[in-house]
């Protein structure tokens, strides 16, 4: 109705400029007698307006655990974005060929609240599969658990790139964070580039998840999606307004305040099942040049990296109480350097090529202690990694420095006790690009 009321007024704005024009003698009464012609033509411009238009799509309330409605469908379609590579896929699928899906994000994309079988990301693997019955398709889940987009980008070569997917989905939004934004949004902006600069050139779709207060980091991530003309499909939009209208409540589509429970799973799915089905029927309409990456949306600076963990990088250095343990997994990571503090002190130093440097660690819900960082012999920071009363261990993460160049770089990691009496500090890995 907008457009229609704008076309309305500059109607009516029209003919009053007209008339102030028309150099009339009796201007009291012309001026009258326009305004009255020009509210009439109004009046009838808006009529034949909606006489020639239909009305909006009556709201179809959402039925939990049924279909999506098709205000659910548009209130998702974020960005349509550019479909050329997406479409390339369908018709491998279409001739029977076999095509790879991979799904990179936290938790939600692990399954977590629905299960190996029945998160989103099998059910859309699935419904490829027998959609398109002749292809085959194979199914890559590489979500974990408290990761973001920086974890992603130096996780995604090893985890989900190397097994050549032709269509990879992203879904970061709940686990990046406005305390780190400019970090979190360069994260995710390299993530998509690294994807997009693959061999095997994949589509990719990202996805935009919420919390039950709305939180999320769709307002960054879309600012990065819409700068390359990505799809971009909102979770976040579609069920908050369902929620909204009183079709549902949240408790009905989650068990917590964040994570997707197995209706909310179906609804993701189907949110993205809607959109690659109305981009199948429309293939013939589908061509030109792919997304323009050739200018990234913020510096980029973390595009192709990679983590150093146990298996990958040993110590120059150890004093105190130090031990390897490369095949303990912690957090989703397999291998761990841990470190104990003693008297008389505890380190560990590391020798890496980058130009781009951060850490993975352990958040430890007990005696988790202290890390001084140094680079070069330079302080960089102090990580605590004591989680206590927390929901569980975890891997966080935490860039510590970027240089102008690539270069040898001096990492030391100096524990020491906390406050509170913890001394262990797990590292994960180093993160370099």
């Amino acid at each position: 109705m907008g457009k229609k009321i704008l076309a309305v007024l500059c109607t009516a704005a029209m003919l009053l400029s007209l008339s102030a024009c028309s150099g009339s003698e009796n201007s009291t009464t012309s001026g009258t007698s326009t305004e009255q012609e020009a509210s009439s033509a109004a009046e009838n411009s808006a009529a034949a307006s909606e006489a020639e238009s239909p009305e909006e799509e009556e709201y179809t309330p959402y039925v939990l655990d049924g279909d999506i409605t098709p205000n659910m469908i548009s209130k998702s379609r974020l960005n349509e974005g550019n479909k050329v590579r997406l479409a390339n896929v369908i018709k491998k699928l279409q001739a029977g060929e076999e095509v790879t899906v991979g799904f990179i994000g936290g938790s939600i994309t692990q399954g977590t609240s629905a299960g190996d079988q029945l998160c989103y990301a099998k059910l859309t693997a699935d419904w490829l599969a027998s959609t398109y019955s002749t292809a085959k398709v194979n199914y890559i889940n590489a979500g974990i658990g408290a990761t973001g987009s920086y974890i992603g980008v130096h996780r995604v070569t090893e985890q989900l790139l190397t097994q050549n997917p032709d269509l990879v989905f992203v879904e970061f939004s709940v686990n990046d964070t406005y305390a780190n934004t400019e970090r979190d949004k360069e994260a995710y902006d390299s993530l998509l580039r690294t994807i997009w600069q693959y061999e095997t050139s994949p589509a990719i779709i990202t996805l935009v998840t919420t919390q039950e207060d709305g939180t999320s980091m769709q307002q960054v991530h879309s600012e990065v999606a819409l700068h390359y003309d990505i799809p971009m499909i909102s979770y976040h939009d579609a069920i908050l307004d369902v929620i909204d209208h009183g079709d549902i409540k949240w408790k009905d589509i989650s068990d917590d305040n964040i994570h997707p429970n197995v209706p909310g799973h179906k609804i993701v799915s189907q949110l993205l099942q809607s959109y690659i089905s109305d981009v199948a029927a429309d293939l013939d309409n589908i061509s030109g040049e792919e997304s323009d990456f050739s200018t990234p949306a913020t510096n980029a600076g973390f595009v192709g990296g990679k983590l150093l963990g146990a298996d990958d990088i040993e110590p120059t250095e150890t004093t105190g109480k130090v031990v390897v343990r490369a095949e303990a997994g912690y957090g989703g990571f397999n291998g761990v350097t841990m470190c104990v503090f003693e008297e008389g002190g505890t380190s560990v130093t590391y020798n890496v090529e980058a130009k781009s440097i951060g850490l993975l660690y352990g958040m430890s819900i007990a005696n988790g202690g202290l890390a001084d960082i140094y680079i070069d012999d330079e302080y960089i920071t102090t990580i605590n990694s004591d989680f206590t009363g927390g929901w569980g261990n975890y891997v966080e993460c935490a860039h510590l420095k970027t240089f102008d160049q690539t270069g040898n770089h001096i990492v030391k990691i100096d524990v020491r006790e906390n406050t509170n009496g913890g001394k262990n500090f797990i590292i994960s890995s180093l993160a370099v690009s």
